[in-house]
């Protein structure tokens, strides 16, 4: 615990510095004669740390832990010519902030832990979550852009979780992560896309393994998988089509594997409403798992905000380990339901900064092949912190939050 809360005030105080410097650059820069702001470097900090008690009751074992989830995303943008270059890192501390095997998360899957399937818990980042650069620049009526990353996110799925306004207060992945938005860590990333209207096509070239689970090192290798996704915006409205063909994602099924997505979001100006909807598919060797998922935040009151996630996702648990090439056999498939209801009062608010606290619940209804529905119940309990501009931390469970915005 103490590891944990070290930690969390490491990131905290991160944050604080370097949005310390940037403030006192960005004064600097306003005070210096400029042909024009536009030429000039402008920065931004971004971050989130969660802290607290997450506790899961299975039938046959409980299991809990106190931990941190947290992220720390620093960029800077300028004009060259007649585009806007940028270049971004993201950094997380969850490799000492969580245990090495990650968060208890009943049901959750995806990755692996001393070289068996990861079941139950929900992995650590990497330490590295993303270090990159792009361009962008208008040409014959459409905007262009181009980006690369030594780590970075294809062009696939929608906004990864940690940044949905629908889930701006839950920082529990969902259970459909590794069907939607479990690529926003991938080592080794080139995107190219065009802008017009309302309408963006983009397509990536990337490595498809998931990252290994050595959360401190770079998995750099051949970039031998691809993606293409088709978004719309209107206004408060955003939607997007997506498809991936991945080159033996998963180190325990050494297969080649196909997924697609499709997702369509609401978020106010204001940010008092944002919900999404979204759908997965992974189709694999031993069969296509599907995942549905419904999420949303409401802010009642200006204190006050309430918010959910309703998912409907198909495991192979059952039936998971390792397959040597030449094993083949279809898995048997685990339907999981999940809905998650919370509620985040906040106690403190300034200009760029709010203190709340809160929590939620979480409960699970199972059905395979062969077995009877049984139920599951997760209450959790954290203190979390939110800043925005950055976020300095972020919520979930019986949380406490401090968020700073812009």
């Amino acid at each position: 615990m103490r590891r944990v809360a070290r930690g969390t005030a490491r990131t905290i105080l991160l944050v604080c510095v370097l949005d310390s410097i940037l403030r006192a650059q960005a004064t600097h820069d306003h005070a210096q004669p400029s042909s024009s702001d536009q030429d000039s470097w402008q920065w931004t900090v971004d971050g989130s740390a969660f802290f607290g008690y997450n506790y899961q009751y299975r039938k046959f074992t409980d299991f809990s832990a106190w931990e941190s989830q947290n992220w720390l995303m620093a960029g800077g943008t300028r004009r060259i010519r007649s585009g806007r270059f940028t270049a971004s890192t993201m950094l997380s501390l969850e490799p000492w902030t969580l245990k090495n095997i990650g968060s208890p998360q009943a049901f959750q899957t995806g990755e692996t832990f001393r070289r068996a399937p990861l079941i139950d818990y929900q992995h650590p980042h990497d330490f590295i979550m993303g270090l990159g650069a792009g361009y962008r620049v208008p040409w014959q009526r459409l905007t262009w852009s181009f980006s690369g990353g030594l780590v970075g996110t294809p062009a696939f799925g929608p906004i990864v979780f940690m940044h949905r306004p629908s889930a701006a207060d839950n920082p529990q992945a969902p259970l459909a992560h590794h069907y939607l938005d479990s690529m926003h860590i991938t080592p080794g990333v080139l995107t190219a896309g065009a802008t017009g209207g309302e309408w963006t096509l983009e397509g990536s070239w990337f490595r498809g393994h998931e990252p290994d689970e050595n959360r401190t090192d770079l998995d750099l290798g051949p970039l031998d998988s691809y993606s293409m996704r088709l978004g719309w915006a209107h206004g408060a409205w955003s939607a997007q089509a997506s498809g991936a063909a991945l080159t033996m994602p998963e180190l325990i099924t050494p297969y080649d594997a196909k997924r697609l997505s499709a997702s369509l979001s609401f978020d106010k100006p204001d940010r008092r409403l944002a919900w999404t909807a979204a759908f997965g598919q992974n189709r694999e060797i031993h069969g296509n798992l599907e995942a549905y998922l419904l999420e949303g935040r409401m802010q009642l009151r200006p204190r006050d905000a309430v918010y959910g996630r309703v998912e409907s996702v198909a495991k192979d648990i059952l039936d998971a380990g390792f397959h040597p090439p030449g094993v083949f056999h279809r898995h048997r498939q685990s339907q999981i339901g999940a809905l998650t209801i919370g509620y985040v009062r906040d106690l403190w608010t300034a200009s760029d900064a709010r203190f709340g606290v809160g929590g939620d619940v979480t409960g699970y209804l199972v059905r395979t092949i062969c077995a009877r529905p049984t139920a599951r119940l997760s209450p959790s309990t954290c203190f979390c912190a939110i800043g925005r501009r950055a976020p300095i931390m972020q919520p979930s469970r019986m949380c406490i939050r401090i968020t700073r915005e812009p």
